[in-house]
């Protein structure tokens, strides 16, 4: 497991200590624990469309920023607060995000 830990005496890692990526996204699991996954996505503008078709739910909150992406066929804007549950084997795809966007996204197995 990534991040935190039980223990008090242990220092916790910060969601917030991240670099931006130079081109396309970085992506950060920041747990992974029985059947779900929380992975930290941080954005570039310089970003390559591309589509995801993943074997698990994925429910995905921004955090700062705003992004473009296609759910199937259907486009929308996701702003900071915006969150949005992708069923498994869903057609998605990232068209665009603002410099440094900063996303979770929670992988449900």
């Amino acid at each position: 497991m990534a991040g935190c830990r039980c223990d008090t005496d242990e220092l916790l890692d910060n969601l917030y200590d991240y670099k931006i990526p130079k081109k396309d996204e970085n992506f950060d699991i920041l747990l992974s624990h029985k059947n779900i996954k929380i992975v930290r996505i941080v954005s570039s503008a310089d970003l390559e469309p591309t589509e995801y078709i993943q074997d698990e739910d994925e429910w995905v909150v921004v955090i700062k920023g705003k992004a473009k992406l296609t759910l199937k066929t259907q486009e929308t804007t996701l702003k900071e607060g915006n969150f949005i549950f992708i069923p498994a084997k869903t057609p998605h795809t990232v068209l665009s995000a603002e410099e440094g966007t900063l996303w979770l996204a929670v992988h449900i197995f």
